[in-house]
């Protein structure tokens, strides 16, 4: 039996072995597009997806949802999203950000039902 717990309510849920994703997160964590060089002080486009590896959808009902995506450059806040039940298709998120240094970017989603979730972080080169 393993010991490992599927997600949790009240800590990070963060992949610990991208090659081998349980059902469960291939269907909460974010997914980042972004340019790996970008130019300093010129804006770039950063797109969001929740979940849909290998074809495995967040489900979008008034029971379950997800309910906002954030996008920091290192620690910092750039960008918090919410959605409304029901309301989005899909869960896409697409920004203008503008750098003025090399930074990692990270993106956390909250799920009504199992918590917050992180994606795998984006090496920013200016």
């Amino acid at each position: 039996m393993s010991t490992e717990k599927e997600f949790s309510l009240t800590e990070l849920n963060k992949p610990a072995d991208w090659s081998n994703l349980p059902v469960m997160a291939k269907k909460h964590v974010p997914i980042i597009e972004a340019p790996s060089n970008v130019k300093a002080n010129e804006p770039f486009v950063v797109k969001i997806k929740v979940g849909g590896i290998d074809g495995v959808e967040h489900p979008n009902t008034l029971s379950h949802w997800i309910n906002w995506v954030a996008l920091y450059a290192g620690e910092r806040l750039i960008s918090k999203i919410e959605f409304g039940a029901e309301l989005s298709d899909g869960y896409v998120v697409t920004l203008n950000v503008t750098l003025n240094e090399s930074t990692t970017l990270r993106a956390q989603e909250f799920c009504n039902l199992h918590g917050v979730w992180e994606g795998k972080p984006k090496k920013i080169n200016v």
